[in-house]
């Protein structure tokens, strides 16, 4: 069983913000190391003609992003709190993290300076390092999160709401991990039966308030407005 995961994800996606959470809960149980990285769906889904989210003064998702890449230089723990703060703020409690102000007041409410939002916005590299982690899932035919890399192989997913818990977190991952060893093996998807679909529509109800931007989903497994009765 690998002990070691690199966990690409938008902070935007509520798919990826759930798997986070069993993901952590397997690392607490079996001490795996998580090592977080980026891709970005603003980026992925762009129209034709319209700007990068690296040509925006500040683009949502990209922008949180270039905060966790500027964290992650001094410690893959601040990254990791940071994610979990702005996914919570967004996924939970339907906030507005990728508002800058509210970015900043989360990032104080960590114990950091609010000064690293003008630092990592300020330094160009930092749209480097996303860059680099996004387009790595691209050259490996990803084009979604969550987006797992491990014992060598690229997967999507998995896909969650109500992320399991305690044992059977474990055995979630003695399923990723044993799929990881199999390289031909390329899908396995359940069925949504109309009471998956309205359990994905609550979990998603925060983000849909929190949000700013209607999605767009190429290659995404569901179609959240849909899910969650639309807006």
């Amino acid at each position: 069983m690998s002990n070691a995961v690199d966990f690409h994800f938008d902070p935007m996606c509520p798919f990826a913000y759930q798997t986070a959470l069993w993901i952590r809960d397997v690392r607490e149980q079996a001490g795996i190391t998580v090592n977080w990285r980026f891709f970005s769906l603003e980026e992925i889904n762009r129209a034709d003609g319209k700007k990068h989210p690296w040509e925006r003064e500040w683009s949502y998702g990209w922008s949180l992003m270039r905060i966790g890449a500027l964290l992650r230089r001094t410690d893959m723990a601040l990254l990791d709190r940071w994610y979990a703060r702005i996914g919570d703020e967004l996924h939970a409690a339907g906030g507005k993290p990728h508002d800058p102000v509210v970015a900043r007041r989360l990032l104080e409410e960590l114990g950091i300076d609010g000064a690293t939002l003008d630092a990592a916005l300020a330094d160009p590299t930092t749209h480097d390092d996303v860059r680099a982690d996004h387009q790595r899932v691209v050259d490996a035919g990803g084009y979604g999160v969550p987006t797992l890399f491990l014992s060598g192989q690229c997967l999507f997913g998995p896909v969650l709401v109500d992320p399991p818990t305690g044992p059977d977190s474990l055995k979630l991952w003695t399923v990723v991990t044993g799929m990881a060893e199999l390289p031909h093996v390329y899908e396995l998807q359940r069925p949504k039966a109309p009471a998956d679909a309205e359990l994905i529509g609550r979990s998603l109800r925060p983000y849909l308030q929190g949000r700013d931007w209607v999605s767009i989903n190429r290659g995404e497994v569901v179609d959240v407005d849909r899910l969650a009765g639309g807006r």
